[in-house]
């Protein structure tokens, strides 16, 4: 009896088995990227071909990756229909930096606070 091994690597040329294996290593990434299942299904389809005790062979594999996060944004609606980052019912405050000079650091031991 010969094994699946050994079959597989009759599937086009060799070809089915290792694209299998890659899509086993992507499978692998994604999962451990998202920390979410993913799926690699092979499959293997036998009928009989046209000459006798022949076997037509086919091999199809299906990758679900995790599905990916979502990336979003919080965006205000005006009457207009437009979509603002900033809400268009609040004030705007007029802030300034001020060009303060740094401050000496004081540096107060520990050990004097335990004697007093």
């Amino acid at each position: 009896m010969q094994n699946l091994t050994e079959t597989l690597k009759h599937i086009g040329g060799g070809v089915y088995l290792d694209t299998a294996s890659d899509k086993m290593a992507e499978l692998v990434q994604s999962v451990g990227e998202s920390g979410k299942a993913g799926a690699l299904t092979l499959t293997i389809s036998v009928k009989p071909a046209t000459r006798g005790g022949a076997m037509h062979i086919t091999g199809k594999y299906t990758l679900k990756k995790p599905a990916e996060t979502p990336m979003e944004a919080l965006l205000f609606a005006t009457p207009e229909g437009n979509l603002l980052a900033d809400d268009p019912k609040q004030n705007k405050l007029d802030l300034k930096t001020t060009e303060d000079p740094p401050k000496e650091l004081r540096i107060v031991s520990t050990n004097a606070a335990k004697t007093a």
